[in-house]
């Protein structure tokens, strides 16, 4: 206690010197814990949001969902009972200019009068959509989105033409306030209608894809939960699915959990980063204490005392470290929340979340001690005589076992932080792995480019041998600038990589083999007129058509599928239903991998081929007994094949195909593609549509334009984000130019006084950062690009190819960034005159 009592005085007395040396030290911690207070106060935010706006983002209380038609009169009687309801239609369609000139896919909903039951739909100019998609002078209102009057040439006022109807464009749509609870992915912008117009459309075929929606608003006191269970028992066999506050928007749940973990790793690899200028500030300022250590042990001080010493320094400047990234990460989400206001459905509550804060203040601690207690635990254990000489020829002491130990308990303590508040907690595991991997990586290569220099020889430029000797001599920034930026290069090779990759993909791979148009809803007696129709216009060729259904999973071999499934990877084949399909032969474009396709006369019991995804989620083959419910009734089938089929080619392909002689007489449409040159594609829409109303054409190319979009905001957000690791190691790259500082006063001084220009010195030090930016982007390339390789072959499934040009850009970029600070540290260093350090030394 004593002890401690001393340290305490000591450290106080020593802080009064100001922070000098520590403002890197600084730096690093309040970036890193910033970064993650800020997403982690952003992500409970929209968290809240979602909550609190779950009537409004469902809309309703309970929202009955099912495909292809409405739930009968005396269904929807007993769901709605008295409550207020709303009933609404949802599919695409073509919408088109009167004279055909122009067509656009949509994204139709058709509502009714009650809609919406909860929050507003707002117009462009403030109308109300009862008055917007109302009857007048026989025209039905119309709602577009503004995308949508841009490719069609019209304005409101104007008319266009809806399958078999012409409705007048009303007005423009600002906010439909329940968008996210249906499609997350639209190929194209939103249209409504009135449902009461609908029917005279066309578009309500037999086995047309329409999601018919009954939201309802329970009546007060009502339990979601003990509702759902009432309508279940009451209808087993429904095909319905029933959704509640508690799930009012999964995708929109799902993209905040992934995106909170993506961005607190993310700002974990910063602090991490961070943490290694941790440790070079701490060896940095026990380097220069290291007189006073030598001293106190020399008048009998216990190691003890010096080691409580600097860590009640080293503990005080985390506190204030975390502090100011507690601050700036409790700021941060007032501009960050309004950036995604209008992004998302959701609002988020902006404010003050303590648990968030403490998280972030505990990751802060945490990497300080981590990154602190070897250095400190060093310091305590060498003797007096070695730290007088240890700039010369440093101590290899290490520190003794509990110091170790502790070192060890912190680092797991970090990491099972990481693991434990992760929503992922396999991929956080795999973070873990990874970054323990990479320091260790990292770190070997530092040690072989110092060994490496050691035993070049005598180089025979001045220069170039005083660069190679600054590689390896005592107090070298060699660990330090290979660690720090070479993280953050590793992270923006493995995007650009994987970016590049996805480019590629999208760009050159899928257009060379996918057909121009894919046409749904083709319902059995238009098939043969289409396809007349398609195959007569020049420039068109392979015209594919197969029937095409929707079903869902119920059981797999008696288990209900939920229980069943054993690959969470995998759990998107129970999110809705999947594409269904029957076939006497084998797809063109799947190979099978187990089992045998069934005779082409077969007319047996229901058999059934399986995608590969189908079989790795519940771990089945051939054999297997899967049932599927299609229109409400459940079919079982024995897995006669597992397929593998590429789906991003784009071609026809389904996740299950049965045999023949069991789905034939369902309600179905057809869905067909067809190949055409550029040329024919206006020919074969304007054919098609003029003649076939029902009928949806999705081009692919727009589809393409849409992914590729997407892909490009992901990449542009990743790379912004990934910049913070490498804004946190610029950071320590700034701290170690500045630790070694005065040892560069130094020889630049000696050299001036042996006879070097400063030109001479200028050169020789910008050669020494040229081959340390140069030697760390090659290994951040390495690694980065062995990581991107591993994620598209084995986490997503895609071909690799390597592109050389996120090497060389990253290449490019560490050295600038080296050479910059070397050269504004060495620049600084020729500036000091050479009397007064000589006179001192």
């Amino acid at each position: 206690m004593f002890t401690l009592r001393l340290a305490l005085r000591l450290a106080r007395r020593e802080l009064r010197g100001g922070l000098k040396g520590f403002w890197i030290f600084l730096g690093c911690l309040a970036l890193g814990v910033a970064a993650i207070a800020a997403v982690q106060s952003v992500s409970s935010g929209l968290k809240a949001g979602l909550v609190q706006d779950g009537r409004v983002i469902l809309g309703g209380d309970v929202a009955v969902r099912q495909l292809y038609t409405p739930p009968t009169p005396e269904q929807r009687a007993d769901l709605v009972g008295s409550a207020r309801s709303s009933t609404s239609a949802e599919m695409r369609g073509m919408a088109r200019a009167l004279d055909e000139s122009r067509s656009s896919l949509v994204e139709l909903k058709a509502v009714d009068d009650p809609y919406p039951l909860y929050g507003a739909v707002t117009l462009t100019g403030g109308a109300s959509l009862a008055e917007a998609l109302a009857e007048r002078d026989g025209l039905w209102g119309a709602v577009v989105e503004a995308s949508l009057t841009d490719r069609l040439g019209v304005a409101v006022g104007d008319r266009l033409r809806l399958g078999d109807r012409v409705y007048r464009v009303a007005g423009v749509l600002d906010r439909e306030p329940d968008r996210a609870s249906s499609n997350a992915f639209s190929l194209g912008p939103r249209l409504l209608v009135s449902l009461a117009s609908l029917e005279g459309t066309g578009l309500l075929q037999p086995g047309s894809l329409v999601w018919w929606t009954v939201k309802i608003a329970l009546p007060p006191g009502t339990d979601a939960r003990d509702w759902q269970a009432a309508v279940k028992a009451r209808f087993p066999n429904a095909p319905w699915t029933i959704r509640d506050l508690s799930s009012a928007s999964p995708q929109i749940e799902r993209f905040i959990e992934r995106m909170t973990l993506f961005l607190t790793l993310v700002g974990l690899t910063a602090l991490l980063v961070g943490g290694v200028g941790v440790g070079n500030a701490v060896r940095s300022h026990l380097e220069s204490r290291a007189r006073t250590i030598a001293m106190l042990k020399c008048v009998g001080a216990p190691g003890a005392l010096v080691f409580q010493l600097y860590l009640v320094q080293i503990l005080a400047l985390a506190v204030l470290g975390v502090v100011a990234g507690l601050a700036l990460g409790a700021l941060a989400p007032l501009a960050l929340g309004h950036l995604l206001d209008g992004v998302l459905p959701v609002t988020a509550r902006i404010g003050i979340y303590p648990g968030a804060l403490a998280l972030a203040a505990l990751y802060g601690l945490l990497t300080a001690l981590a990154f602190s207690l070897w250095p400190l635990g060093r310091a305590r254990e060498v003797p007096a005589g070695a730290l007088f000489r240890d700039a010369i020829t440093p101590a290899r002491g290490r520190p003794r076992a509990p110091y170790v130990i502790g070192l060890g308990l912190t680092v797991l303590a970090l990491a099972g932080l990481a693991v434990a508040t992760a929503d992922n907690k396999p991929f956080a595991l795999w973070f873990v792995g990874g970054s323990i991997a990479t320091f260790a990586l990292f770190r070997g290569a530092a040690a072989l480019i110092t060994w490496g220099a050691a035993r070049v020889g005598r180089v025979r430029r001045p220069g170039l041998r005083l660069a190679l000797a600054n590689l390896h001599r005592p107090g070298n920034p060699t660990g330090a600038v290979v660690l720090s930026l070479g993280l953050g290069l590793t992270v923006l090779v493995a995007v650009a990589q994987i970016e590049a990759n996805f480019a590629r993909r999208v760009s050159d791979t899928i257009p060379k083999d996918a057909p121009a148009f894919f046409f749904v809803d083709i319902q059995r007696d238009q098939f043969a007129a289409l396809r007349d129709t398609v195959t007569a216009v020049p420039g068109t060729s392979a015209f594919e058509a197969v029937p095409s259904l929707r079903g869902r999973i119920e059981r797999v071999n008696g288990t209900e599928a939920e229980k069943a499934l054993v690959n969470p990877e995998q759990a998107w084949i129970l999110a809705g239903d999947r594409g269904i399909t029957y076939s006497a032969t084998p797809p063109e474009h799947s190979q099978i991998v187990k089992g045998q396709w069934w005779p082409t006369d077969y007319r047996g019991p229901p058999l059934i081929s399986i995608h590969q995804s189908v079989a790795d989620a519940f771990n089945i083959g051939p054999g297997a007994r899967l049932t599927v419910n299609i229109l409400g009734r459940s079919i079982e089938a024995t897995v006669a094949s597992v397929r593998a089929a590429e789906f991003s080619t784009m071609t026809i392909n389904f996740t299950m195909v049965f045999a023949p002689g069991t789905l034939e007489g369902a309600p179905q449409t057809w869905i067909a593609t067809v190949r055409a040159t550029p040329e024919s594609e206006a020919a074969v829409q304007k054919a098609v549509l003029s003649h076939f109303s029902n009928i949806t054409l999705v081009r692919v190319k727009d589809a393409l334009d849409t992914v590729a979009g997407m892909l490009g905001n992901i990449g542009t957000a990743v790379r912004v984000v990934a910049a913070i690791t490498l804004v946190a190691g610029t950071l320590v790259l700034a701290g170690a130019v500045a630790a070694g500082h005065r040892r560069r006063v130094y020889d630049a001084v000696v050299l001036k006084v042996l006879g070097a220009t400063r030109a001479d010195v200028l050169r020789a030090f910008l050669v020494e950062y040229g081959l340390l930016g140069l030697l760390t982007a090659a290994i951040a390339g390495v690694i980065g690009t062995l990581t991107a390789w591993a994620v598209l072959l084995f986490l997503m499934r895609w071909d690799w190819a390597f592109q050389p040009m996120a090497v060389i850009g990253t290449a490019l970029l560490s050295t600038a960034i080296t050479l910059a600070f070397g050269f504004f540290g060495t620049w600084r260093a020729l500036g000091q005159p050479a009397a007064p350090l000589l006179r001192n030394e």
